[in-house]
Order: structure tokens, then C-alpha cells, then sequence
């Protein structure tokens, strides 16, 4: 650290050395936590305010760190997309019923429309069961209340980050984040954050991999 000369300090006194950095390193940077919690009131903007549990002791536990949530927008958009499948379903098996008179048709169409609207039932709570974190070394990301699922992707691991969004997306300001590594298994898919959120994600796992030699 270079220290500062006091106000009126003579000739003789002297400031220490900054150590020069050595030719072709390059100098530290901030960790991927750290940029995190710069870009946090970004992440966190009109999010949900907490990740949701199960209430089971043998779950998965959140453990340390900061935890962001899905956009509260992401809920609207898919209750919107089941209400449309399940009206869809029904007026299908209607029209196709009235010209072909066969009866059974309701019955898968009754599968799937009950089926849309358990899904639409239970998506507030599931919405909620989404988090994402980023450490050090990985990104940490979570799903599920009854069937949980806890992955975390190496930063040196990325090949591709990819944002999607769809008309209904975009009307609501949200995206679908997704990263792509060298094993499929392993790849994650965040939907529902807003597009602020996406794109400031996005340019820090970027800049991570630029740091770590990765290609993306």
C-alpha cells in the first residue's frame, strides 16, 4: 500500500513502492460474490423475498450466502400460459366432439385440463422454490418443494450463457437464462428473472469465464 506524505513533509521522507505487476498476469479482480452483491439491488428487483423450504428435516439446506429469487412477474406468465392450455384443451374436445360425436375424447382432454389447472394451483408456491447463488467457484441453483433438485456449475465448466424470451416473456420484462456446459446433465436453466436481472447475470458469468481463460 502506498502510504501518503503528511502536509509539509521534507524531501527525505519517501513513499513505498507500488510492486509492479509482472509482465502477462493479470491483476487481481473481484470475486464472482462480490460482483454479485454490487449488481444485488439489480437481482433482487421486484423478486420474491425469500427462498421457500420444505418442511421436511431431511431437505436440502440453503446453507451461507445470499440467495436470489425468481421475478414476482414470472408467476402472471404462467398462470397465463395454463389458463390458455387448459381453454385450448376444452374447446378442442368440444369442436372435435360436435363433428365426430365420439364422447371419449373428453376423457384425455380431461386428463390434461385437470392436469394444467393442479399445475396452475401449485405455481406461487413453486415459483418460490427457485434460487439461484453464486459462490467462488460455482454457481449454486435450486427447484422444488417435493422433488428438489440443487446443482452447482463450475465457472470454468460454461460454454455457453444463453437468454431466451417469448412475446408473453417480454410483455412482463422477464427472461429465461440458461447455461450450457460441457455436460448436459449438469446445464441449468433459471426462467423468470426480469430482463435487468438476465442481462447483468449474464455479463458477470462472462466476465468470470474471460478471468478463469474459459470460453463461452
Amino acid at each position: 500500500m502506498t502510504s501518503i506524505p503528511e502536509p509539509g513533509a521534507g524531501p527525505e521522507e519517501s513513499t513505498t513502492p507500488t510492486p509492479a505487476t509482472p509482465t502477462g498476469t493479470t491483476p487481481p479482480t473481484e470475486t464472482p460474490g462480490a460482483e454479485a452483491e454490487a449488481a444485488a439491488p439489480v437481482l433482487d428487483d421486484k423478486t420474491f423475498d425469500r427462498v421457500l423450504e420444505p418442511r421436511s428435516e431431511n431437505r436440502l439446506p440453503l446453507g451461507d450466502g445470499t440467495w436470489h429469487q425468481l421475478a414476482r412477474a414470472y408467476v402472471w406468465v404462467r398462470l397465463i400460459s395454463l389458463t390458455a392450455l387448459f381453454v385450448v384443451v376444452l374447446a378442442a374436445a368440444a369442436v372435435i366432439t360436435s363433428f365426430s360425436g365420439e364422447v371419449w375424447l373428453w376423457v384425455p382432454a380431461g386428463v390434461v385440463a385437470i392436469g394444467a389447472a393442479w399445475t396452475a394451483a401449485i405455481t406461487p408456491r413453486q415459483a418460490r422454490s427457485f434460487g439461484y447463488q453464486l459462490r467462488a467457484d460455482d454457481l449454486v441453483f435450486r427447484r422444488g418443494i417435493l422433488w428438489q433438485r440443487m446443482v452447482a456449475v463450475p465457472y470454468g465448466r460454461m460454454q455457453l450463457v444463453d437468454i431466451t424470451h417469448g412475446p408473453l416473456d417480454r410483455a412482463f420484462g422477464i427472461a429465461q437464462l440458461k447455461l450450457v456446459t460441457a455436460a448436459a446433465s449438469t446445464g441449468v436453466s433459471i426462467p423468470g428473472l426480469t430482463q435487468g436481472a438476465a442481462e447483468s447475470l449474464r455479463d458477470t458469468l462472462i466476465a468470470v469465464a474471460e478471468t478463469r481463460r474459459t470460453g463461452l
